[in-house]
């Protein structure tokens, strides 16, 4: 059985609107007028016990309404949604006792009291064995290094101190699916790859099944083989990572450093960079090995480098096709 099996699910917000001004806002006080927006559009796919899933998409894609449903705080318009079996609307305390919702921009530590407190507090709330909770806390707590941090006030902590306790926080349950919203938003490289090794790390130790939403790609390939692009509320593509550029990417870039200093190499294909002696081309996938065996063959060749695009800039060219 899948841990998370999602079938046509689909949320229909209905939208108040009016014009801007003083008359329609008078207006508006007698006969409003509405507007549906779909933000899920019908969306079908499963995960594996396990699996970490990338969950891409620009914002306003249904990325976050798809995890709150999937989580049980939206009622579905339409479809079905499965969690480990359950139900997430009906939130069966079973259920809520083997999942979790951490988002990037929501805190849910007591503001004014040590984190270590707000942990208690959640083992009461999931009647955790104390015995068991103690063993995993400075287990999580060892893991992402916040020894130091967990005794201070939450509001004495900086942003990236904060998202550490508050994963801490939202894990001190063990749970087996974790729904992760942007997760290292706003924070500095050092402390987004800290994040990212400890939620591979609880992945392998817990064989805990991660969907994660996030706008840094370092994320996505740091974590994710598989991955699910969303936009207007439906699915574009769902399968690796790896064949995401395959599908939708049709060049190859070539960086070659010359002996001769950077001579004008336009006819191989789009000159993307120059710098000294090196120059960066971008070239068809096709003809990627025969402007690769002519550079050599024509050029005082040093080194040369063949590379898919970046997959920033997949995405980007997913996100276009599907605009157009």
């Amino acid at each position: 059985m899948a841990a998370v099996d999602v079938s046509e699910l689909t949320k229909v917000f209905r939208v108040p609107e009016r014009e801007a001004g003083l008359r329609a806002s008078m207006r508006a006080l007698f006969q409003r007028r509405h507007r549906d927006v779909r933000a899920v559009d019908s969306i079908s796919f499963a995960i594996g016990g396990g699996e970490v899933v990338g969950f891409l998409g620009p914002n306003g894609a249904g990325k976050t309404t798809t995890l709150k449903m999937l989580s049980g705080l939206l009622y579905p318009t339409a479809g079905e949604a499965r969690v480990l079996g359950f139900v997430p609307s009906r939130r069966e305390r079973d259920f809520l006792r083997q999942i979790t919702l951490v988002m990037g921009n929501r805190n849910q530590l007591q503001w004014d009291l040590p984190a270590l407190d707000s942990f208690e507090l959640n083992r009461a709330i999931y009647r955790v064995a104390r015995e068991d909770f103690r063993r995993l806390r400075d287990e999580l707590i060892e893991l992402l290094d916040v020894g130091d941090l967990v005794r201070k006030p939450v509001r004495n902590l900086s942003l990236g101190e904060r998202m550490k306790v508050e994963i801490v926080g939202s894990l001190v349950h063990r749970p087996q699916v974790l729904f992760l919203d942007e997760p290292t938003i706003g924070l500095d490289v050092t402390m987004q790859k800290r994040i990212r090794s400890f939620v591979a790390e609880y992945n392998r130790r817990y064989e805990a099944t991660v969907l994660l939403t996030s706008h840094y790609m370092a994320d996505v390939e740091a974590l994710c083989r598989r991955v699910i692009v969303i936009h207007h509320g439906r699915i574009l593509f769902d399968g690796p990572l790896t064949q995401l550029g395959s599908q939708f990417a049709g060049y190859k870039t070539i960086e070659v450093a010359l002996a001769n200093g950077a001579a004008d190499l336009s006819r191989y294909g789009d000159v993307l960079e120059r710098d000294a002696d090196r120059v960066k081309l971008r070239v068809e996938k096709a003809d990627a090995s025969r402007v690769t065996a002519l550079l050599l063959s024509e050029q005082e060749v040093i080194d040369l480098t063949i590379e898919d695009p970046p997959i920033e800039d997949v995405i980007e060219l997913v996100f276009a096709e599907a605009s157009e």
